[in-house]
């Protein structure tokens, strides 16, 4: 199959530990000289933060109509995590035992968004909305400035509709590592969403413990099963699309020999064609597979679908191409990927809560407990905690 064995550069993984160790000796210092080394531009420690007036001036210039096309994916996104919120629930019995669930939300987020030509603005509220609806109290925004120290003015303006209140001018490694240990500046965060190249990935891999983290995202990946109907204009812009992303890996699973043979035709890098024999054998290899998307185009997609289990996202029929999910459907596109979907989810409300249990028992229900409790206790050899019941008997 696809050879997606995501191996670690030992340069890259030598030289993370020398930033977030740099990072937790030196704190703000040391992220203003990775700063000036890497981003070109030479800040002060009162430049790390983004003033309230940057980010305000921020929409002075912006294409209005971008502006409108960025408030629709926003609200869409909210519209579907408002849907996925959980609720707590408790469990009584007449002797007075009490069991409660109950869902917290973390209290202070980080979320990476990179820089470059072209930032990923569509990052900024894939990753904050879930947190938001969850109730996270603290947003904190990290993205590396460009070479006159300013950050991306619509990267600014979707923080500022969002309400993101914290941004910092730091990208790569030294900022997932000034998110995670904290620095005289940067207040350290509970966890760290979004995406990143190999150094923010190793960043994120090596501080996993001293923060929680989403995922360790691999390069992004397209699956689409083709039946003999497909078109085949679909599926080759699709693949384009896929490619895009830097190391994007494409694969065709084809149940039609015509159509295997004309996509064979097309050259498309880092995408792979398979031809299946049947419904069955199209569905183990998407299994084994594991995408981050999964594309339909067979005739009774939602029978091929109760057959998949292991992908981030599935986009159904010839009018749900990809970019929905990217942009503006309404679930994150933080997904799993490297087939870690078959562990891992997108993310979602439940990356930014955490779940606590609540167990309050009457005197009554303890003694009718005690026994069995001991039986088990006895058996792993644990007396004091036998002792620490009975003594209240």
């Amino acid at each position: 199959m696809v050879d997606r064995n995501n191996r670690r550069n030992k340069r890259v993984v030598n030289k993370v530990t020398d930033i977030i160790s740099n990072v937790r000796q030196r704190r703000d210092q040391a992220l203003l000289e990775y700063t000036n080394k890497f981003d070109k531009v030479k800040l002060s420690v009162k430049d790390l933060k983004v003033s309230e007036r940057e980010i305000n001036a921020s929409f002075q210039g912006l294409d209005s109509a971008m502006i409108l096309a960025l408030k629709e994916a926003i609200d869409n996104v909210f519209k579907f995590y408002k849907k996925q919120l959980p609720k707590n629930f408790k469990l009584k019995t007449d002797e007075g035992r009490k069991i409660e669930e109950k869902f917290l939300p973390l209290e202070r987020v980080g979320i990476y968004i990179p820089g470059g030509q072209a930032p990923l603005v569509s990052s900024v509220y894939m990753c904050a909305i879930p947190a938001i609806v969850a109730g996270v109290k603290d947003l904190v925004l990290t993205s590396p400035p460009d070479k006159k120290g300013f950050l991306n003015p619509y990267i600014l303006a979707v923080a500022s509709i969002l309400k993101i209140k914290e941004v910092y001018k730091v990208g790569g490694a030294q900022a997932v590592a000034g998110l995670a240990v904290g620095t005289d500046t940067i207040k350290r965060v509970d966890k760290i969403v979004g995406p990143g190249n190999e150094y923010v990935t190793e960043a994120k891999r090596q501080l996993f413990g001293t923060t929680g983290i989403d995922m360790l995202a691999g390069p992004s990946e397209i699956a689409i099963v083709a039946g003999k109907k497909a078109n085949l204009d679909y599926i080759v812009k699709d693949l384009e699309a896929q490619t895009e992303h830097r190391s994007g890996i494409g694969l065709v699973v084809v149940l039609s020999k015509p159509v295997f043979n004309q996509l064979k035709k097309v050259n498309i890098p880092n995408s792979y064609l398979v031809k299946a024999a049947n419904i069955d054998e199209a569905a183990g290899i998407i299994n084994d597979f594991a995408p981050e998307h999964l594309e339909v185009m067979v005739p009774n997609p939602s029978g091929f679908v109760k057959k998949i289990h292991n992908a981030g996202a599935i986009f159904i029929g010839d009018y749900s191409p990809v970019p929905l999910g990217d942009y503006i459907a309404g679930p994150s596109h933080v997904l799993p990927t490297s087939e870690t979907a078959r562990f891992f989810s997108g993310l979602g409300v439940y990356d930014f809560l955490k779940r606590v249990h609540v167990v309050s028992y009457s005197k009554k229900a303890l003694v009718k407990d005690v026994n069995f409790l001991e039986k088990i206790a006895g058996l792993e050899g644990m007396t004091k905690h036998i002792e620490s019941v009975k003594v209240r008997l």
